[in-house]
């Protein structure tokens, strides 16, 4: 007869994802202090300043990310409503006056005192819920494009008020999410169409709708042609990636930080990257990248819960999506737009969220059955 025995591999889960995570984590806060140093000292006074909250949002990312892996995963549905409507309230409070707190033109945070809070982070986790559980409960509903209603309001609610604000580049990172969503659970090709073709038409007509969004379409294809304006940045981040060469030119010595680069600690942080370790460190921290989300899919594959492979694909894909566009945008392939570089980049709401997301997916691992089956007699 055959007798079940469990190998006890899925009670630790997957522990290489999990290192990398906590690799790449902890390399973001060595390279967000080697981009703001200098920046830290001249605003703040304190070299250390960016480096000190970065450290705080890996710790408390870290004990998120423990938290999350222990609670089993199928809890998660009776939060996915839930999610969803408090990402919607928190989206509509950034437009509240004395709530919402603006930056060089944009309302994309919540201040509560010292501590600000960005909720197009948490909206992108909540979607993922959202459509992981709505799938899951009757996976009949994907078949139809009536079925998909729901999260196609979902999504697209997210995504009104985060172009609102505004904020294209994680509109498009929610529409992209959306999209991979619908695909992950079986969609019709009609529903997909359905969905695709408005958002590809969307794209041109918020570009035209917005003068600033031409002025940086205009910029992307010519960037020299206004260097002290709209191609500043991107000829900053072009300078930065031609100066590392193939081994960089040391860690902490890059020269684009001193105020050259906007954004050296967030959303160009790779730019500084390339300068300090070359294209060899790129390379290395994109095959961990890479690695991050290839054990991810593997971990949604191996589930063998269809819950549960909706929940880790989707919030895989999130972290894929999310990266691949970081790259693009700081390599000059598609127009610039604010859009942090996960687990890499400074802002402690990207690092927590993006870390109990994570948190997650491991659990998803660890509470999935691995056994083996060995021959016995008897």
């Amino acid at each position: 007869m055959r007798a079940r025995l469990n190998s006890g591999a899925a009670a630790k889960g997957d522990l290489f994802f999990l290192a990398a995570v906590l690799l790449l984590a902890g390399w973001g806060v060595v390279c967000v202090y080697a981009a703001s140093s200098y920046n830290a000292e001249v605003q703040y006074g304190d070299e250390f300043y960016f480096f000190k909250k970065q450290l705080i949002g890996f710790v408390l990312g870290t004990a998120a990310m423990a938290g999350v892996s222990f609670i089993p995963y199928e809890r998660l549905k009776k939060i996915g409503i839930p999610a969803l409507v408090v990402s919607l309230v928190l989206l509509a409070l950034v437009f509240i006056p004395g709530l919402g707190r603006s930056n060089y033109g944009a309302t994309r945070w919540i201040g509560i005192g010292p501590i600000t809070i960005q909720p197009s982070e948490l909206a992108k986790l909540g979607f993922v819920l959202f459509a992981a559980g709505y799938f899951a409960k009757d996976p009949a509903r994907m078949r139809t494009l009536r079925g998909c209603l729901p999260v196609l309001g979902a999504g697209l609610g997210i995504c009104v008020l985060i172009i609102l604000e505004p904020n294209m580049s994680v509109t498009m990172c929610v529409g992209a999410i959306m999209i991979g969503m619908l695909f992950l659970a079986g969609a019709s090709k009609k529903a997909l169409a359905a969905v695709c073709v408005p958002v590809l038409l969307a794209v041109p007509a918020l570009i035209i709708a917005e003068p600033y969004r031409l002025q940086r379409l205009s910029a992307f294809m010519d960037p020299w042609a206004s260097p002290k304006e709209e191609g500043y940045q991107l000829i900053q981040s072009l300078y930065a990636l031609s100066n590392g060469n193939l081994f960089g030119v040391g860690l902490f010595n890059s020269r684009q930080k001193y105020r050259f680069l906007p954004f050296a600690e967030s959303d160009f942080i790779l730019s500084v990257i390339a300068e300090e370790t070359g294209f060899f460190g790129v390379l290395c921290m994109f095959a961990l990248i890479a690695f991050i989300v290839w054990r991810g899919f593997r971990i949604a594959a191996r589930c063998g819960n269809f819950y549960g492979f909706l929940l880790a694909g989707g919030i895989t894909l999130a972290f894929a999506v999310q990266s691949a566009l970081n790259a693009l945008v700081v390599s000059g392939c598609i127009p610039p737009t604010g859009l942090p570089l996960p687990l890499v980049s400074a802002g402690n709401t990207s690092l927590i969220v993006t870390m109990a997301g994570m948190g997650v997916v491991y659990g998803i691992s660890r509470h999935t059955p691995n056994a083996k089956f060995i021959q016995c007699t008897v």
